[in-house]
């Protein structure tokens, strides 16, 4: 009886396992090649003055296994708008508000969109004090790196997890315009 029940548990625990990997059950970051084949290999193509950007969507995308090439054949993740702002909202407190609008697409080789245009927004505060302007400024450019650092691993999310809608020939921009 009790070899029946282990071949039982057994049996139990790979139906179950073969049950969630047959409906698309996986652990998060458990697969390293998880960016779709067709965009393994990718070159930026991002607005000046977003070289932390750069650095962290290199890092990111390549340990999600896409490698950074400017090959003529590589796909171009293009970042068409960066847009940081900083709000200040008075009141009793002073509380500086940090935002990041990010929007890109992916690009074939000649430049024709292959899927829509995103946008991703990562934002972050802090109370402001007059009297440690110092600390406030090493927090702003500290929560300035912390919200490039979100944008970069959404963009790579995005990428990774194929959910990027698929661009509309009908309304892609031609080369022509």
């Amino acid at each position: 009886m009790h070899l029946v029940q282990r071949v039982a548990a057994i049996v139990l625990t790979l139906g179950l396992s073969a049950g969630m990997v047959g409906c698309g059950f996986h652990l998060k970051g458990a697969n390293p090649a998880s960016v779709p084949v067709a965009y393994s290999k990718m070159r930026l193509v991002l607005p000046e003055e977003t070289d932390d950007l750069h650095e962290k969507l290199a890092i990111y995308l390549g340990s999600a296994g896409v490698q950074l090439s400017n090959n003529p054949d590589a796909y171009v993740l293009h970042v068409l708008d960066y847009t940081p702002r900083r709000l200040e909202l008075n009141g009793k407190l002073v509380e500086t508000l940090l935002r990041l609008n990010v929007t890109f697409r992916i690009e074939d080789a000649q430049g024709n969109p292959v899927t829509e245009p995103r946008t991703l927004m990562a934002t972050r505060s802090y109370q402001y004090d007059v009297a440690t302007v110092n600390t406030d400024d090493q927090e702003e450019k500290y929560l300035k790196q912390v919200i490039i650092d979100d944008i970069a691993q959404q963009i790579v999310r995005q990428i990774s997890s194929n959910r990027l809608p698929k661009a509309n020939p009908l309304t892609a921009p031609s080369k022509a315009e």
